[in-house]
This record gives C-alpha cells, structure tokens and sequence, in this order.
C-alpha cells in the first residue's frame, strides 16, 4: 500500500453490544495496550447512537477516534428513532457506517438508501464508511464482482470526484464471514477489494482510486489481521466481534501501525 495516497483505518464496529458505563473502563484497558499511533493509520471505534457522547468524552485526546453505526439519510424533520449527520458532528462523531450488511438484512437497506445516506453524510465533515460485499449464494453463482460493481457504482452516485471523495471509504464486507468465524482468505478478499478500486478508477480516475481507503470487514480478528492488512489493496478492516475485546483489538491495532 502506498501510505503516502492514502489511509490505514483500523474501524471497531461494537454493534449492539456494551453499555454507557462501560466505556470508559474498556478505553482504560485498550489504550496501554496500543504500542504506537502512526499518522497514516487511524483507529476508530463505532458505538450504538446511545454510547457516542460517553465514547467521544472517554477518547478525547487519546488518538482514537469514534464513528456511528448508522444514519439518517434526512438532514432534520418528522422521523421519530432517526439521527441525522448534523447531529452526529455536533457531539464530535467522527466517521458513520453506512449499508452494514445487517442492516441491509435486517432493516432493509438498498442500494438506493445507501446512496441517500453516503450523500447526507458528505454534506458533513463525517468520513463515511461504505459496506458492499456479497451473500455466501450470490458468491457460489459466481457473481460476487458483479454485484459489488454495482453495490460501489450506486452508492457513489453523484458523489462528485474532488474534495468530497476524501470522506469516503469503502468496506468489503462478505456477509458470509460476518458473525460466523469464517473468513476469506487473504488472496480471495484480495481479489475483490481490487475489483472495487478498479470500479473506483473507472467512475473517477486511477488517481482518485489509490486515494480511497478500501476495508475489509469480514471477521478480520487479531490472529488473521497481519496477513490481510498485507495484501496491496487492503487498507484496514471493519472489526466486529474482536473489537469487544482490548486485547484483542490492540492486537489489530498494532498490526496496521507496523
């Protein structure tokens, strides 16, 4: 990778898991564990809606950043449970997910919304992470690259190729390797991540491409990080399950600041 186009992102998701009162001890347990913070790599942790005042507090100064799970793709007005990205930035959040495969699952995300979303964001100064990646069916068909194409191509929709391409980021996530301890190898998530940084080249320019940060977002945990994050078109991981744990996510941590 050349660190001197772009980032490595070190991304924490938390999911729907910990509490308010158990940030700051899980922020006095990680950060001792983390040997060095490099410029060109930056460590985020993404927290449910309900934790990001306590977290953007508990790591203010620290070097590690905090980001959302989600957001509205509405800048304000009549939508009870939503949060918009002006919302987001006035707390001190700094990176959104946006069209994890669970909640494209789960709540019915497309393609469409996610684009919507990725739009509001940019109108921020939120850094936007953009999931595509593929159903275990959809890759035994032998479509994976089609369908990421189109994942990339519509999220980035009228995202224009100048300073507003530097607040996005796109995460490879193979829904099949997510929760369930399997993982593409790293030749196979190799593979994918640089049809996505093609597809990237194709809608803006090679320039722009090797800028973007590509993530990959499948069970990347503190035994496989190293190997992953040594692939050429890999910049950094969407972390689950591994980063609930300190130890564990320093472990990552330290890997992508070597």
């Amino acid at each position: 990778m050349n660190r001197d186009l772009r980032k490595t992102i070190i991304a924490g998701n938390w999911k729907m898991n910990m509490l308010a009162s158990e940030v700051k001890a899980y922020k006095d347990e990680l950060m001792p564990l983390i040997t060095e913070f490099k410029a060109w790599c930056d460590t985020v942790v993404c927290t449910p809606f309900v934790l990001l005042p306590e977290a953007v507090c508990a790591f203010k100064g620290t070097g590690v950043g905090v980001g959302a799970q989600n957001l509205s793709q509405f800048e304000s007005g009549a939508y009870t449970g939503e949060v918009s990205a002006a919302q987001l930035t006035d707390i001190g959040t700094q990176y959104v997910i946006i069209g994890h495969s669970e909640r494209r699952q789960y709540y019915g995300e497309t393609d469409e919304t996610v684009n919507a979303k990725t739009l509001a964001a940019l109108k921020t100064p939120l850094i936007s992470i953009v999931c595509v990646g593929e159903t275990l069916e959809q890759r035994e068909e032998g479509i994976t690259n089609e369908l990421v194409t189109k994942q990339v191509k519509v999220a980035l929709s009228n995202v224009p190729g100048d300073r507003e391409l530097d607040k996005v980021v796109i995460a490879y996530e193979p829904v099949w390797a997510i929760g369930t301890g399997k993982t593409a190898t790293p030749e196979d998530a190799q593979e994918v991540c640089k049809v996505i940084r093609n597809v990237l080249s194709s809608l803006y320019c090679e320039k722009a491409a090797e800028a973007i940060s590509i993530l990959y977002g499948g069970s990347m945990n503190d035994k496989n990080a190293k190997d992953l994050l040594a692939q050429p078109d890999i910049d950094g991981g969407l972390i689950g399950g591994a980063s609930l744990k300190p130890d564990a996510f320093a472990v990552i941590v330290n890997a992508a600041n070597q």
